[in-house]
């Protein structure tokens, strides 16, 4: 019988040359995203899925398409997708736990440097022709020394733990399985409870994925507690912060700034997501915001889908999924 893989997004052409030798593709071309229904209506007849950030996979995705038998996530966070009904339905789940790590990483120290070093602002000046040579404008916080604190101690913490090492940051980290004293060591960590990390962190950053208990764990309670003109980095998930919060507290002057590349907007498992982004973020100054741009570095994004279509490979293959994989999506989940 003649297998299909659907593939919901944009994609390198040898990714889809790799599906066409398991049967056919149906792809995604534009760099648009299908509306869900549009999604389903391809995926009733697929055996095997490519699916990505844009997409949520739920019972009703599920039960509307009955013969699809594997969903590759080319992602790492997936929680717009949903693990049990996967497994109730004896659909195979994986992601791309690795490969984004060190580009996001990377993306996360850019942020702190263009939002602590106003490079935006300055930026907008110079457009504006205002410039008329040095003066004694902008001055802001340098990495240099600064009190950084992570939440999250995962791969991508660590790696973002790693890359400020050079900026001689006094880097803490709050997480509920925390590393060894000999990896602690490694990267200069000290652990911290919650409440430390807010008093204390020149630079809060958010490593950790989005589930139930940590959605909006920076709400209007932790920005008060943080210390006054800290800056707030959020390369991980939207609805870890309360974005409504936030620009209250950069209203209100307590939060020095807020850097972001991930937005509520995005987070379809959330029934009450907000249709889009907090308006008074996108006006304020004191804000850097960029377009879900962690993992996109070319030849990373091309390297994340070719890892998703040798997964769905194995699956139409008939090879066992490997433990790893389904390890590595509870892991991240948890």
């Amino acid at each position: 019988m003649a297998r299909k893989t659907l593939v919901t997004n944009w994609v390198h052409p040898d990714v889809l040359d790799l599906l066409a030798t398991r049967g056919a593709v149906d792809a995604n071309l534009s760099r648009e995203p299908w509306p869900r229904a549009e999604i389903i209506r391809r995926a009733r007849d697929a055996d095997a899925m490519m699916a990505f950030m844009t997409d949520h996979v739920d019972a009703a995705f599920l039960d509307a398409c009955p013969n699809l038998r594997m969903v590759a996530c080319a992602l790492k966070g997936a929680d717009n997708f949903d693990a049990e009904a996967c497994r109730a339905r004896g659909v195979a789940l994986t992601i791309v736990p690795d490969l984004l790590t060190a580009p996001t990483a990377e993306l996360t120290v850019g942020l702190m440097i263009a939002l602590g070093r106003n490079l935006l602002a300055g930026d907008r000046l110079i457009r504006a022709e205002l410039f008329a040579g040095w003066r004694p404008v902008l001055y802001g916080m340098g990495l240099d020394g600064a009190e950084v604190g992570i939440v999250g101690m995962g791969a991508v913490g660590q790696a973002i733990a790693h890359r400020l090492r050079p900026f001689r940051c006094r880097i803490s980290y709050c997480e509920r399985r925390p590393l060894t004293p000999a990896a602690e060591d490694a990267l200069g960590l000290l652990r911290r409870d919650w409440p430390s990390l807010l008093a204390n962190s020149d630079y809060l950053v958010l490593a950790l994925p989005l589930s139930g208990p940590s959605q909006h764990l920076v709400d209007a309670e932790a920005l008060a507690a943080m210390k006054s003109g800290a800056l707030l980095i959020n390369p991980a998930r939207g609805s870890l912060v309360d974005e409504a919060a936030v620009a209250d507290a950069l209203e209100h002057g307590h939060l020095g700034g807020y850097a972001a590349d991930v937005f509520e907007t995005e987070d379809w498992a959330r029934p009450d997501r907000p249709s889009g982004i907090e308006p008074r973020l996108l006006s304020h100054p004191r804000t850097v915001l960029t377009p879900h741009i962690g993992s996109a570095v070319d030849r990373v994004r091309r390297d994340i889908a070719l890892a998703a279509a040798r997964d769905i490979v194995r699956y139409l293959d008939g090879e066992p999924m490997a433990e790893t994989l389904v390890s590595a999506f509870d892991r991240a989940m948890a």
